[in-house]
């Protein structure tokens, strides 16, 4: 059953799917700030039936994100049992009990992740990238080891959020989809600083309506193991220090 894997209160993240731009989606006036290349996330409202669900409509800062009727959707659950992703058609919008509803319907079956790389954790991280040249992207794709120049110049950046398979940032410049890219930053784990120097593949790069800044998603390429892995291990120390700050603060207010 529906209910066995997914229950109300669980977060999930939604993504357009299958879209390149807003008239494939068919947006109209109502749709408000509503943008096709963000991830928007929020929370299970209710199971109502073994293909529908309800979940509480995302919010932007105050702004409320309505998701079109008609659209189809990409969702990724973080439940108690693992990440979980389906797609999904929004069959309705509403009100009730002074909280705005979006009835879903799952036109798929559910699917499990097997890898925890694909949680993405909102942050804010100094970064620095620049272009890969065409040796260098030779060399990449010939597997061999240390052959990028870090010393060349690099235009600084913002990482908004991470996972263990690739990032988002902000820059002044654009990139190509599927240029290859160095990406420079700095984690602490375990109260260690730890820098990392990785290669990315454009997956998205765009000026949001009203921004000044390019918005540019990567995948990590030929990303060692244990870098994978310490950066899911940061994520999850992160996780655990705001879950600590949120008990912390509940119980200076109960007192």
């Amino acid at each position: 059953m529906l209910s066995d894997y997914i229950t109300p209160g669980d977060r999930l993240e939604i993504t357009v799917a299958g879209v390149e731009n807003d008239e494939e989606l068919h947006l109209d006036s109502n749709d408000g700030e509503f943008d096709i290349h963000k991830s928007y996330r929020t929370r299970v409202y209710d199971i109502m039936t073994e293909d529908m669900i309800s979940v509480e409509m995302p919010m932007e800062k105050t702004k409320l994100i309505l998701l079109p009727v008609g659209g189809n959707f990409d969702l990724c659950f973080y439940t108690r049992k693992g990440l979980y992703q389906c797609y999904a058609t929004v069959h309705d919008r509403y009100k009730s009990n002074n909280i705005y509803i979006l009835e879903m319907e799952l036109t798929t079956n559910l699917r499990k992740f097997q890898r925890r790389e694909y949680y993405r954790f909102s942050c804010i991280l100094e970064m620095q990238c620049r272009k890969l040249n065409p040796d260098e992207e030779k060399k990449l794709f010939n597997h061999e080891v240390e052959f990028i120049d870090t010393d060349i110049t690099l235009e600084d950046g913002l990482i908004v959020d991470i996972s263990g398979g690739g990032a988002r940032f902000v820059s002044d410049n654009s990139y190509g989809q599927g240029e290859f890219i160095l990406f420079k930053f700095t984690l602490e784990i375990d109260g260690k600083k730890r820098e990392y120097n990785l290669v990315g593949q454009v997956v998205l790069s765009a000026k949001p309506e009203g921004k000044e800044n390019y918005e540019n998603r990567i995948k990590f390429v030929n990303i060692d193991d244990r870098e994978r892995e310490s950066i899911i291990k940061y994520i999850f120390e992160e996780e655990r220090k705001i879950r600590n700050r949120k008990i912390e603060d509940s119980s200076i207010q109960q007192h």
